[in-house]
């Protein structure tokens, strides 16, 4: 029974109520609204921004949908923002069946619906560009809801949510909704700094509660020795103590564990326990959870290729998840989409191998699946058809994707450059999708033990909400135009220091001073300790470290050199050259039987003297390949049998033996490398040798000295430039950027030098969006555009907008026409140029241009079938997608900017009229 104060506090929290569209909102909504949600909401009701932090699955986004009620009783507009298409489609599909398609438009990079209803769902960038863009689509604009806004963390794209906070209308309120974050208060106060009155609603509370286990064997344990939830546990470290019955089944499992009785594969009696022998295969894994009642399940496996095999396993294995009712609606639904798909791609697609995963009731979900697969396993997942998701961690970070249970095989991912424990944010998650609200009484959290794991690291991990918020924000070159045209340089640089990037650095360089001084004082006491009586020992360390760098660097090159050439080689030979390949332990001699066709690291199949078959790659060889001899191949040699080898064996040795001559065209390669790496480290050996400390008898005592003391000096220099760079940071970028633009002419000093003026380039700059938004904005300008056609337009747009997946090293393939030939050597000069000042400055140098996408669009825009377009490449189809979705989003803004050649804003349409077709053009949520 509620207190006389409680009741009176509720009675006049009614009355505030009864006065806003609140009690309207309530009724017509099936379910009563949390008190977060209640709080939020009325504080929306108030005029007031909000920023509510809540945990996956915690129903933030009534919130924003309580704002979007009240635009509509208002008669203004409301724009609900994401970060990524696949939710922006999402959110578009539910509020279409909420208030009808009238009512609602979707706006991505490549889809427009409905621009100017009073509801519209768009990407966040859409919405950047229309505030520089002045655009009339802004007009009568109430609320903004940034779902995901803890976005404004990522690398790349994270800046687009600081820009849309700063620059929209004063009169507009903001509803973030984030994730649990570490440090909201410090993020609140930051946007009541920028956007007025802001309250901050922190919910730790999971609606669902989740309870973590660990599946040791066949065996499913409880993680912590308490039956607690995940948020007690987060709430009091006391109750976070590992299960003592999981540490024993760990110790019985672990390598140098108990004798476990029992057959091994293709034995028997006793085994030593090994943690890789006893992790239970995946079909077995998700029938433990079936018979459990644990289903539907989410596994979470760091790789798209993991993915996949996870499927493929499920199938090898004949698992099946679904009734025969349920396996007839999800055929039906498959079957809807491959009649709308080219009938050319579905085998390129390996359609029909996913479909009869997704019957069976399993499937994979990643970046590298075509769009619409994603959305079908996302809807039948939704409706509870399928039963299990093998899905990488990309999925955490976006669609709304609840399960019962979620299953981590392991707690490593590569992160683009090593391997790496993922973190405890990353942890909650991940973690965050198990449990469904108002399905699911509780949530499961199972982690598949392995040798490298510790019990108490992952209740540690488990424990923690360590997720803070940084701002990755930073001044482009496109940004900065912008903001000089509206207002001035004074100006731009005051709205600057604005950003959440400046509002986090002033507050930290207290405690990073702090710290400088503490290791100022170890290094005094390292410099003494390795001080030598016969000189310099500093100086004589750094000639030793300079020396390594530059032998380094030295290999390096070597092995550039040295790979270049060889691919130049393969792509050289014909079919009957004979060779002789460098590194022949495994090859020899041989002669080539088939050429393969692909334009990267083709791989010809070759015959050795021994008369074996091999496949060549550049990887097995380290040179080039020499063309020694020349001999006839007989008409269908194809070397199935062993007598057609040894006969063409037999003609190879023949030829070699009498010295045949190659072919009259056949080129020779070479490769060295830079003479003058060698001079460099021969006068860095000599010096290092005349050095006075070179004969020291403590020498090496002293090294280990000095080899702390120059870890620490790294350490102690970058804190200096860091605290250096943190005052008024983001405006000296921004005085950097200026510098670059007026070096190439985007800008010149206005009467006076306090300020600039836009020159022609400039302006056509503030149209051009992109990560190489100035390199594309340089190739504009040299006027080679204009005299390709559409589909080298197509081309040559693709090697700015793609980015490879993991860094190549790859000599760049034969270019589709001469003219393309031209512009990406004209491209690679400009890049050379540009990156060279950026460095200069002291600035991130732009990404060079990337060939990997070049041919494959071409074909496509000239009409060729996905399997066509991406033979010879290791595009994923769901890739090329996406990338070509990035193509189109480009060539529209050439076609749209008014300040470029008429002829080049035709090809820009016409070109995207060829890209936008087949796979390209199909989108689930038009459907």
């Amino acid at each position: 029974m509620t207190s006389p104060a409680e009741r009176y506090a509720n009675s006049k929290a009614r009355q505030v109520e009864n006065g806003t569209a609140l009690p309207g909102f309530r009724a017509s909504i099936s379910f009563d609204l949390d008190p977060f949600q209640a709080e939020a909401c009325q504080k929306v009701a108030e005029g007031h921004s909000v920023l509510v932090a809540a945990p996956t699955g915690a129903g933030k986004t009534v919130v924003g949908e309580y704002a979007i009620y009240q635009a509509l009783g208002e008669n203004r507009k409301a724009f609900y923002t994401t970060p990524i298409k696949a939710l922006s489609n999402q959110k578009y599909s539910e509020l279409v069946n909420r208030y009808g398609a009238q009512k609602v438009g979707l706006l991505t990079g490549d889809t427009s619906i409905n621009s100017e209803a009073q509801i519209v769902v768009m990407t966040t960038e859409v919405l950047r560009n229309m505030l520089y863009a002045d655009s009339q689509t802004l007009d009568g604009l109430g609320y903004v809801i940034m779902d995901e806004v803890h976005y404004l963390a990522d690398k790349f794209r994270g800046a687009v949510w600081e820009e849309v906070i700063i620059h929209l209308p004063s009169n507009v309120q903001i509803i973030s909704l984030s994730a649990t974050v570490s440090n909201a208060e410090e993020f609140g106060g930051w946007l009541d700094t920028v956007r007025g009155q802001t309250d901050v609603i922190v919910s730790e509370h999971r609606p669902v509660p989740l309870f973590q286990h660990v599946m040791v064997g066949p065996n499913v344990v409880d993680l912590f020795a308490e039956d607690v939830a995940f948020d007690k546990v987060a709430e009091d470290d006391s109750k976070a103590s590992v299960n003592p019955e999981l540490r024993k089944l760990v110790r019985s499992h672990s390598p140098g564990g108990r004798v476990q009785r029992g057959r091994g594969r293709g034995g028997r009696g006793p085994q030593r326990s090994s943690g890789m022998g006893h992790r239970i295969n995946r079909p077995a894994v998700i029938g433990k959870l079936d018979r459990a009642a644990l289903l539907p399940a989410i596994f979470f496996i760091f790789s798209r290729k993991g993915c996949d095999m996870a499927v493929q396993q499920c199938a090898m294995a004949d698992l099946r998840l679904t009734t025969n009712e349920e396996a007839a609606e999800i055929a039906q639904a498959l079957d809807e989409v491959a009649y709308r798909i080219p009938s050319e791609d579905l085998d390129v697609l390996e359609f029909w191998s996913w479909r009869d995963g997704l019957v069976r009731g399993f499937a994979s979900h990643h970046a590298g699946l075509l769009p619409i697969f994603k959305e079908i396993v996302e809807d039948l997942f939704a409706r509870n058809l399928i039963k299990v998701v093998f899905a990488t961690e990309t999925l955490a970070l976006g669609v709304n994707m609840p399960a019962r249970s979620v299953v981590l095989e392991k707690l490593v991912k590569f992160n683009g450059e090593s391997h790496v424990q993922i973190s405890s944010g990353e942890y909650t998650q991940l973690t965050g999708r198990a449990g469904r609200r108002g399905i699911d009484v509780e949530g499961h959290s199972i982690v598949v033990w392995n040798p490298d794991l510790e019990p108490e690291s992952l209740a540690g991990l488990a424990s923690k909400r360590t997720y803070p918020l940084n701002s990755s924000f930073r001044p482009t070159y496109n940004m900065s135009t912008n903001l000089l045209a509206q207002f001035g340089r004074e100006q731009t640089r005051q709205i600057l220091e604005t950003s959440f990037a400046q509002y986090q650095a002033d507050r930290s360089v207290v405690g990073m001073a702090r710290q400088v001084r503490s290791k100022e004082e170890s290094l005094a006491g390292y410099a003494k300790s390795m001080e030598c009586h016969l000189g310099d020992f500093t100086e004589y360390l750094k000639l030793q470290r300079n020396l390594a760098q530059v032998e380094k660097n030295a290999a390096k090159d070597r092995r550039h050199e040295r790979r270049s050439a060889a691919e130049q080689s393969l792509q050289a030979v014909i079919r009957g050259d004979v060779v002789d390949l460098p590194g022949g332990r495994r090859f020899g001699r041989a002669v080539v039987v088939e050429l393969d066709k692909a334009m990267y690291n083709p791989r010809h199949t070759v015959l050795t003297e021994e008369a074996q078959l091999r496949r060549l790659s550049v990887e097995d060889l380290n040179g080039p390949v020499q063309i020694i001899s020349r001999i006839k191949i007989p008409k269908g040699f194809n070397g199935r049998t062993p007598k057609e080898r040894r006969d063409l064996a037999s003609s190879l040795r023949n030829a070699i033996y009498e010295s045949r001559p190659p072919r009259q065209d056949a080129q020779s390669f070479d490769f060295e490398g830079s003479d003058s790496f060698e001079r460099e480290i021969n006068a860095l050996r000599l010096e290092l040798k005349d050095h006075p400390c070179h004969a020291c008898s403590e020498k090496d005592q002293h090294m280990r000295w000095a080899d702390r003391y120059w870890k620490l000096k790294k350490d102690t220099d970058k804190a200096r430039r860091a605290i250096r760079g943190r005052t008024n940071t983001i405006a000296t970028q921004f005085d950097k950027v200026c510098k670059v633009l007026e070096q190439f002419e985007y800008l010149v000093p206005s009467e006076g030098g306090e300020d600039f003026a836009l020159t022609d380039s400039g302006r056509r700059l503030r149209r051009i969006y992109g990560d190489r938004d100035l390199l594309t904005s340089q190739i504009l300008e040299t006027g080679k555009l204009t005299q390709l056609n559409a589909e080298e337009l197509c081309a040559v747009v693709a090697s700015l907008v793609y980015q490879a997946r993991r860094d190549g090293d790859r000599a760049d393939p034969k270019m589709p026409t001469g003219k393309i030939d031209d512009i990406w050597n004209s491209t690679i000069k400009i890049w050379g140029e540009l990156s060279d000042a950026e460095e200069a400055l002291g600035l991130d140098p732009t990404a060079p241009p990337e060939s990997g996408l070049i041919w494959p669009m071409y074909k496509w825009a000239r009409g060729s079938s996905l399997n066509s377009a991406l033979r010879g490449t290791d595009l994923a189809p769901g890739d090329f997608v996406r990338w070509a979705k990035q193509v189109i989003d480009t060539l529209d803004q050439f076609a749209k900017n008014s300040d470029l050649p008429p002829l080049l804003v035709r090809n820009a349409y016409k070109a995207v009229d060829q890209i936008k077709r087949g796979v390209v053009a199909y989108s689930n949520v038009l459907e």
